[in-house]
This record gives C-alpha cells, sequence and structure tokens, in this order.
C-alpha cells in the first residue's frame, strides 16, 4: 500500500502506483466479498460494494479514451493502468521551507531536473525590535528563495512547456503560490494540475519519488458505516 491519510468529510486516501494497482483493487474486491457497481468515465473511476463500501479516484491527466464503459472491474483496471503507461512528459515544481526541486518525468522516472536549497529561517519569538528584524530578513529570504525557484523553472520547464501533457505542484501552498507570480511563468502553470503533493523539504530524492506518485492514483476509499 502507498501513502494513507484521513480524507475531509470521512475515509481515507490512499496513493497507489500504476504498477501496484491491480492488487489493491484484487484485495479490495476481497475485503467486501462483491462489487456491485464499476463506473469508469474519462474523468473518474468509482467502485462500489455490495456492503456499502467505495472507492473513487480521480483520472490523473485526463481524458481516459473510452469508446465503451467496462463490463467488469478487471477491463477498468486495465484500462485505467494502460492510460497511465502512456508516454507523456510530465512537469514537477516542488517549494517548500527555501529549497525547491524542478523537472520532467516519463513513466515515473526523471529525465532532467534542477535542484536547490536557500537558507530561511523559521520565526523568531523574542518579541519587540528583535522581531521585527527577524521577520523582515525572513522575508527577504523567502523572496529570494522562490525567485531562485522561478529562475530553475524558467531554464528547466519553460523552454519544453509545449511537450507537457501537464504540471504536478508540490509542497508549500504558499510559496507556490509567490511562485506562480513570478515573470515568465504564465504558460508553466497554466498546465498545472489542482492536486498539490505533500513532499518533504525538496531533494532529488523527493523528486524521484514525487515521479512515481504521480504516475498512479489517489484513491478516496469510504468504508461501510
Amino acid at each position: 500500500m502507498g501513502r494513507v491519510r484521513e480524507a475531509a468529510g470521512g475515509g481515507k486516501t490512499v496513493e497507489v502506483t500504476a504498477d501496484r494497482i491491480g492488487g489493491w483493487y484484487a484485495r479490495f474486491t476481497l475485503r467486501h466479498d462483491i462489487v456491485r457497481t464499476v463506473e469508469l468515465s474519462t474523468e473518474s473511476f468509482v467502485v462500489e460494494a455490495a456492503d456499502g463500501a467505495s472507492a473513487t479516484a480521480a483520472i490523473p491527466f485526463p481524458p481516459l479514451l473510452l469508446t465503451e464503459p467496462p463490463k467488469d472491474l478487471e477491463t477498468a483496471v486495465e484500462l485505467v493502468v494502460e492510460h497511465l503507461r502512456r508516454p507523456r512528459l510530465i512537469g514537477l515544481v516542488l517549494v517548500r521551507l527555501g529549497g525547491h526541486s524542478v523537472g520532467i518525468a516519463q513513466s515515473g522516472t526523471v529525465l532532467v531536473s534542477a535542484t536547490d536549497h536557500l537558507p530561511v529561517h523559521g520565526r523568531n519569538k523574542a518579541g519587540g525590535w528583535s522581531q521585527q528584524r527577524f521577520a523582515r530578513r525572513r522575508v527577504g529570504q523567502a523572496r529570494v528563495a522562490v525567485q531562485h525557484a522561478a529562475a530553475d523553472v524558467r531554464r528547466v520547464l519553460v523552454p519544453r512547456v509545449g511537450e507537457l501533457s501537464a504540471v504536478v505542484l508540490g509542497g508549500d501552498a504558499h510559496e507556490l503560490a509567490a511562485l506562480r507570480a513570478e515573470p515568465g511563468l504564465v504558460e508553466v502553470f497554466a498546465l498545472a494540475r489542482p492536486r498539490i503533493l505533500d513532499v518533504p523539504q525538496p531533494r532529488r530524492a523527493v523528486l524521484d519519488e514525487a515521479a512515481r506518485r504521480v504516475f498512479g492514483l489517489e484513491i478516496l476509499v469510504r468504508e461501510p458505516d
């Protein structure tokens, strides 16, 4: 099983990479005995069991090519895995705590990347003038770190933006918003998917893991009451 976390509104979300999707749905079937409905569309995949359990996933990089609805779960899973394994270039932009990692991935493998880190100090709790001075320094450091990240996005992604199927973001939402406002990145962020990956401070190993995660499903699982 991949990453698991509690979901807003109940249930849990599970990240499953493409190579494990078949096994995951096989275990879901075993746990809940009978699959009642399978609904696969160009943008979503919903499986419901007779006991009330459900597994819902948005299709990454839609639309999924679908000539007719699948007749069973096995066929639906095969179509989803085939879609995920279709050759496509995906841009990755991860920023957090002054660090960034930018790359282009295909089939879960990073082809080209840039990773760096600039120090951004945490908050000072001393109070008074010292705290204000520290806060100004921190804001300045964060601004420089974002500008540094923007330079690598322009260098790595912008020249190939026309080849990208999508851009996946990860890290801190506030830092990503600041990065989005940097000049010359409109085309890159126009391709950004709504989902923001939860990642630690970016390193090359974190980028490699993110590349594997985006070529998989994020499944919302709700168990019977």
